[in-house]
């Protein structure tokens, strides 16, 4: 599996190149096609970023991953 700094994750943000990724729990999934990923932003969550410690407040729980892609991991 490709694996990728904090750094490749945060240029996928949805604004510096096409792609738009966020991780969780160590694994990056490509969110593009979403339209709730949009622009990059998801209500208060931004893309380009390791969304872990942020899915505790979310209405859903981590089963919401499963739908995507998975594009690599990321690297601590």
């Amino acid at each position: 599996m490709k694996e990728y700094t904090k750094n490749q994750l945060a240029l996928r943000n949805g604004q510096d190149k096409d792609e738009i990724w966020v991780a969780y729990k160590g694994l990056i999934y490509e969110v593009t096609n979403s339209r709730l990923w949009r622009n990059g932003k998801h209500y208060e969550h931004w893309a380009g970023q390791d969304l872990t410690e942020e899915l505790a407040d979310a209405p859903h729980n981590e089963q919401v991953f499963e739908k995507f892609k998975v594009i690599g991991a990321l690297i601590k």
